[in-house]
């Protein structure tokens, strides 16, 4: 199980990334996968998580209107589209799975069984 993550950047206020997953080693039709942040200092916490057996989403609420979580089933390969960004989006950002029946919900309240690497996203002017 490989997840590689990729797209984080340096970005000002107001503007936008997109950050893709590509997953290997498993199907992305049955998992739930999705996208975890760790500030300086902070705890990891859940963002944005996509059951793919039903195509649910859970955003925090601290992300709801401008974080948007998808995935393209072809290319085994999950993004997150962020808009609006704000400095306290600053952090590195994770890809996770977890590869058993779980809901979106639960992976970013719970956690994954399988963890990407970061990728660094920074907001400021």
């Amino acid at each position: 199980v490989q997840l590689q993550a990729s797209g984080g950047g340096l970005v000002q206020p107001g503007g936008s990334l997109r950050l893709s997953c590509a997953a290997s080693g498993f199907s992305l039709d049955r998992p739930a996968i999705g996208w975890f942040r760790q500030a300086p200092g902070k705890e990891r916490e859940g963002v944005s998580c996509l059951s793919t057996w039903n195509d649910i989403t859970y955003d925090a609420e601290f992300v709801k209107g401008r974080f948007t979580i998808s995935r393209d089933a072809a290319k085994n390969t999950v993004y997150l589209q962020m808009d609006n960004l704000r400095p306290e989006d600053t952090a590195v950002y994770y890809c996770a799975v977890y590869l058993g029946h779980s809901s979106s919900y639960a992976l970013c309240h719970n956690g994954p069984t399988n963890w990407g690497q970061g990728t660094q996203v920074t907001v400021s002017s």
